[in-house]
């Protein structure tokens, strides 16, 4: 196993605030890069002030996205700080900004402004609607705009937002898989490029089957609560004390949940021998599961339906989740040496393992202006 990350020797100027530019450079430095973050003196990311909840002064929606990573609090409203900015990005091998299209071009930080000096430059822009549309991109705009909000929630009829800034973590990924594919090809030919992203193409590629419903059938989809369009039974249910998920993907599968539910001549009743068929009759088959499922607790059920192989679990907080993981052997959290806040500071691990250069983890998010 290397004691180098994959990225080691990767020099990134992280113009980007808030979620999905620093998640990207997050995900990029836990690799190896060297990721010098700008903030505005005296406020910097907007992040640090969202809170709670508060680790002491600090909001945990910027510790958790900023680790591994230097701080220089840079005026960009001052020559002097332009300066230091244009320094910095003379010796990086990629620059991450997320303003408002226009914005790095009259600072003289642009990409075809960088482009002169540095041809190698990996410059990737990060916007809300893409291209000269200026228009500010908040991740609960974009998932009303963009159709997320229409397919979350009980019913057509209560547009309900996903419970994590999701659009922005999406486009952080894709942000991140742009700058290393074209670090890719200048690796073979020493030519840098620009790379762009924004929040609404994200979103509409991440909705994927929903998307693919309107655009390959002209299919309009709509919340349906917690079941699913296309498959049954894929949804919550009431167990004897707490929601319990069936995730329900093919006919051998259901055969199982019916030979588990002692009701083995469910599996091969018309109206539910195929997935379609399950969909077609889904109210009828959930009746006739409730009254099964209500017979046992969540736990009882787990245990007998994985035995089963048929996919389901209990409804978890983020507590149980991070517990579950544990119990797996997942390791979903790290400490990390953190002098300045009484020595060590507790993470969400990077998901992504690797044999031979894994994430590492360096250093804690740093205080304004640290560096």
């Amino acid at each position: 196993m290397s004691a180098t990350g994959a990225l080691d020797g990767l020099v990134i100027a992280d113009f980007g605030r808030v979620l999905a530019g620093p998640y990207a450079t997050m995900l990029l430095a836990d690799l190896g890069a060297e990721v010098v973050k700008i903030e505005r003196p005296g406020s910097g990311d907007d992040t640090r002030a969202w809170g709670p909840p508060w680790v002491g002064e600090e909001s945990t929606y910027f510790l958790g996205v900023n680790r591994n990573k230097s701080s220089r609090a840079i005026d960009l409203r001052t020559e002097e700080g332009l300066a230091a900015a244009r320094e910095l990005v003379a010796r990086a091998d990629v620059v991450v900004e997320n303003f408002l299209p226009g914005t790095m071009e009259r600072l003289g930080l642009g990409y075809e402004q960088v482009a002169k000096d540095s041809p190698g430059i990996v410059y990737c822009s990060i916007t809300g609607f893409g291209g000269d549309n200026a228009l500010p991109g908040y991740d609960l705009l974009i998932q009303a705009v963009g159709g997320l909000m229409s397919v979350t929630g009980p019913d057509e009829h209560t547009p309900t937002k996903v419970g994590v800034a999701m659009v922005d973590i999406v486009t952080g990924m894709h942000a991140a898989l742009g700058i290393l594919a074209a670090l890719r090809h200048r690796d073979r030919t020493g030519a840098g490029q620009r790379v762009e992203v924004n929040l609404l193409s994200s979103l509409l590629s991440a909705l994927a089957n929903q998307t693919a419903g309107f655009v390959g059938a002209g299919v309009v989809p709509k919340a349906m609560g917690n079941r699913h369009p296309s498959i049954a039974p894929y949804q919550l249910f009431d167990t004897a004390d707490r929601p319990f998920v069936l995730a329900v993907g093919n006919d051998k599968q259901f055969a199982s949940l019916c030979t588990a539910l002692e009701i083995p001549e469910l599996a091969s009743d018309e109206r539910f021998a195929t997935n379609s068929s399950r969909v077609a009759h889904r109210d009828e088959l959930v009746r006739i599961l409730d009254k099964h499922l209500v017979t046992r607790s969540a736990d009882e059920w787990f245990d007998i339906l994985t035995e089963a192989g048929v996919p389901c679990g209990p409804l978890n907080d983020v507590s149980d989740a991070i517990a579950l993981a544990e119990r797996l052997g997942l390791s979903p959290t790290v400490d990390i040496d953190d002098p300045r806040r009484s020595g060590t500071a507790r993470h969400v691990a990077n998901p992504i393992r690797m044999s031979e250069t894994p994430p590492t983890y360096r250093s804690a998010p740093p205080a304004l202006g640290e560096h």
